[in-house]
C-alpha cells in the first residue's frame, strides 16, 4: 500500500481490525459518536480505502461485506518508522528524549522502557 491513510481513514480501519468482516452500516454504528459521520461519510471512507488497497470488499447479496488488507501491526511498524526518520533522524533515542523532556513519560512508561531495555541486552 503505497498511500499513506488519513486520520479518518484509520477511524475506519480500526473498526474492521477488531472486527470483519462488516457491511458500511455496521462499521458507522461502530465509529465514535463523537465523530457525528453520516452512513455516507463512513462509505466514503471506505470507498477510499478500498481505492488504496487497504480493505477488500465481497458481495454479500445487496451489501458489500469489508475487511482489512493491510495488517494492523504492519502498519503501525510503518507508520513508526516513517515518525522516527521524518523527526528524528532514523533514530528512536532522541524521539525518548524529547518525551522525556517534555512530560511525556509517566512512571509506568519509564518502567516499562527500562524492562524493555534489559530484554533487549539479553
Amino acid at each position: 500500500m503505497a498511500e499513506r491513510i488519513s486520520d479518518g481513514e484509520l477511524a475506519v480501519m480500526e473498526v474492521l481490525w477488531t472486527q470483519a468482516p462488516l457491511t458500511a452500516l455496521d462499521v458507522a454504528e461502530r465509529i465514535d459518536p463523537a465523530r457525528n459521520w453520516s452512513d455516507r461519510t463512513v462509505k466514503t471512507m471506505l470507498a477510499r480505502l478500498l481505492a488504496k488497497g487497504a480493505i477488500a470488499h465481497e458481495e454479500d447479496g445487496r451489501r458489500y461485506l469489508y475487511r482489512p488488507i493491510v495488517d494492523r501491526g504492519a502498519y503501525v511498524t510503518g507508520e513508526s518508522r516513517r515518525l522516527v526518520d521524518r523527526l528524528f533522524g532514523g533514530r528512536a533515542a532522541p524521539l525518548i528524549a524529547h518525551l522525556a523532556e517534555h512530560d511525556g513519560l509517566s512512571e509506568a512508561d519509564i518502567a516499562e522502557l527500562m524492562q524493555l531495555l534489559k530484554d533487549l541486552r539479553r
